[in-house]
């Protein structure tokens, strides 16, 4: 799956330069921190909701902050991505219309987009690994294969929801509705052991519940997840980009017909 990706980007990496380019020249124009913005807003973030959970909740984590941060970046990078995503087709009619160019590309762009975040991100970890006097492990050597196994979710889900959105403007709506539902079902504030057993049997239908704690096993824990945790990753990664990408593939030719 990811070579076939790996190959699409390949074939028009041109395009996708020029597009992530674009995106990233958007976002941060006039800005005077630019890029460091995608390194402060998850420090910020974790320093404000460390205060909230830690102090007035009274979660006993250890090195709450780096727990907290661990799940927030793989929360905000498929959030941002799949939302992105969504819009790609949308956003670029007036390209779709002129010139011919792969559709797919679209959606990949913008998951690159915020790959670029998901990287200053990472920094933001080591930050507070050093900060928090937090051990280093081997295991973290293995970071790689959960944020690889996000990107294929996020580019399914991503995929789909392009679909959707080019035939039901409202999805833009309800898609941050489902976002915000979505967050709270992920633990990335609260510890998984808070949860009664009704509400964690729920939560495990939530495939970033078990990349979030996938992540944090190998770069948090120095722990590496055991065969059964690999292999419900897997299913959720494969089978989303799986369907995203036939879906998409099914549609893409009505594209025009709606933009």
């Amino acid at each position: 799956m990811l070579k076939k990706i790996f190959a699409d980007g390949y074939r028009y990496r041109w395009l996708l330069e020029q597009l992530v380019g674009r995106d990233l020249k958007v976002k941060y124009k006039r800005s005077y921190l630019g890029y460091l913005w995608s390194l402060l807003n998850p420090l910020m973030m974790m320093a404000i909701v460390s205060i909230v959970f830690s102090e007035v909740f009274r979660y006993d984590i250890q090195y709450f902050p780096v727990y907290l941060l661990c799940g927030q970046i793989i929360f905000s990078f498929f959030s941002e991505a799949t939302t992105m995503a969504m819009n790609s087709i949308l956003q670029n009619a007036g390209l779709l219309k002129k010139v011919a160019v792969p559709k797919y590309i679209l959606p990949l762009s913008k998951l690159c987009s915020s790959g670029v975040n998901l990287l200053w991100s990472l920094a933001a970890i080591a930050i507070m690994f050093c900060i928090q006097h937090v051990p280093w492990h081997a295991t973290m050597l293995l970071f790689p294969i959960p944020l690889l196994l996000l990107f294929l979710l996020s580019y399914g889900v991503g995929l789909m929801m392009a679909v959707l959105a080019t035939q039901f403007r409202d999805m833009a709506y309800l898609y941050g509705v489902l976002m915000q539902a979505l967050m709270y079902m992920t633990p990335i504030f609260y510890p998984v052991e808070a949860l009664p057993p009704e509400a964690l049997a729920i939560i495990r239908f939530n495939p970033l519940f078990h990349l979030v704690t996938y992540f944090r096993k190998v770069v948090l824990y120095g722990r590496i997840p055991d065969v059964r945790e690999h292999i419900v990753c897997i299913a959720f990664a494969v089978g989303f980009y799986v369907m995203g990408r036939t879906i998409f593939q099914a549609h893409q030719k009505n594209f025009v017909l709606y933009i």
